[in-house]
């Protein structure tokens, strides 16, 4: 596989090669790796590509390339993924932070008119804390508390909470939403649930569907049952001139904004992804 391969550029360029067929980036996934097991930057593997790969590290990165090339993401393999403006810790407990999701707190901040203010954020599903813990760097007075139904997840959120310095801003817990009770509302509620139609899963490409963790696809039947449960409940939770935003999948607009509507909210803006595709919605109480 890796045959006469002595330097960073050299296995780059064979890793590009064997990647090509598993993903849209194979030279920036070959570059990932060939910088983590150097223990470098992939700006110094691609400015400095005669950097020596001795037998050790090799062995390392052959390890790493099976696990790629049986399609399991390259943060997974890591253990870490940028989003927004910050590098959190992943595992097979929690879902990859996604570029699209990013769309959700460009529409939170553009929204919110004072940056200043001491809001408090809840976060249902946190995850990585990666939507919470990203809106904190951007608020410097604002809390938040996240909720995870997995404890194991719960752990690395809190785990990324310090990394970053959020920790005394920020109180990850695990407990099903559903239970959660506050004696003082929040100001913003905001969620990537799990919006997946469950007979949709298997379909996804296998990178998702054999290595992010079920309880953050599955949404049921019809891919709303998070929607339909968040609905029940944000009015108790949510100050009366706060809001929601929730980050929603393709298609799901309409079905989204009804049950929501139904609950007495109004839509304040739908926002699009990079692709153009509707992404998330904000709701008014």
């Amino acid at each position: 596989m890796l045959e006469e391969v002595n330097t960073a550029g050299e296995a780059v360029n064979k890793l590009a090669e064997l990647f090509e067929d598993i993903t849209s980036t194979p030279r920036l996934d070959a570059r990932i790796l060939v910088a983590f097991v150097l223990n470098e930057t992939t700006m110094k593997v691609f400015s400095y590509p005669e950097i020596p790969l001795d037998d050790v590290k090799l062995k390392n990165l052959k390890s790493f390339v099976k696990r790629r090339l049986n399609h399991e993401p390259v943060s997974k393999i890591i253990g870490k993924k940028g989003f927004w403006t910050l590098d959190f810790e992943v595992t097979s407990d929690t879902l990859d932070p996604r570029p699209d999701s990013e769309t959700l707190i460009e529409a939170v901040l553009d929204k919110i008119t004072d940056k200043s203010a001491n809001l408090r954020l809840l976060d249902l599903g946190t995850g990585t804390g990666c939507l919470l813990l990203s809106l904190l760097s951007e608020l410097p007075n604002a809390k938040g508390v996240g909720i995870d139904i997995s404890l194991k997840t719960v752990e690395v959120a809190r785990k990324n909470a310090v990394n970053l310095g959020f920790s005394n801003r920020c109180e990850i817990k695990q407990c099903d939403w559903k239970d959660f009770n506050t004696d003082k509302p929040f100001d913003i509620l905001i969620s990537n649930p799990p919006y997946i139609p469950k007979t949709d899963i298997l379909n996804l490409e296998r990178e998702v569907s054999e290595f992010d963790p079920m309880l953050a696809l599955d949404g049921g039947n019809d891919g709303l049952d998070a929607y339909r449960s968040i609905a029940s409940f944000a009015r108790d939770v949510v100050f009366a001139k706060g809001f929601l935003a929730l980050e929603i999948g393709i298609g799901q607009t309409l079905d989204v904004t009804k049950i929501f509507t139904a609950a007495g909210f109004t839509t304040y803006k739908v926002q699009k992804d990079i692709a153009n595709i509707d992404r998330c919605i904000l709701f008014d109480l």
